[in-house]
């Protein structure tokens, strides 16, 4: 199986701090066929490798915020799709994601949001 294969399971990376979440979000990513690498802080995420396929992140982590994460990762050229979850984000937050090309999905993460956003950031890569 090459790497472009339709059979190859995507990799997703999820960053949350919070436990709760974090399990839910793998669960169900899991059940719709994502091979889900979870991190309850940022630190970890820096020394990886950009094999996944989407990045999802939440914006307050107790190391490093969600969008200064993606920036230092496109520093070293890792050009992974990030996705920003967040409870009501700010116009500053808005703007900083909208200048490094992440998307917002807010929490409570209902429906299918986020996986339409997964979707669309790997079928865009």
């Amino acid at each position: 199986m090459t790497p472009s294969s339709p059979s190859r399971r995507r990799t997703v990376i999820v960053v949350e701090d919070d436990h709760s979440l974090l399990s839910a979000l793998v669960f169900s990513l899991e059940a719709e066929g994502f091979e889900v690498r979870p991190f309850t802080s940022a630190g970890p995420v820096l020394e990886l490798p950009g094999e996944a396929d989407c990045l999802i992140v939440d914006f307050k982590l107790p190391d490093l915020d969600g969008l200064s994460l993606v920036a230092r990762l496109r520093e070293r050229d890792v050009a992974t799709p990030a996705i920003l979850i967040t409870t009501n984000p700010d116009d500053r937050c808005r703007s900083a994601a909208k200048a490094a090309r992440v998307e917002i999905v807010e929490k409570p993460l209902l429906g299918g949001e986020l996986r339409r956003r997964i979707d669309a950031a790997i079928s865009q890569r």
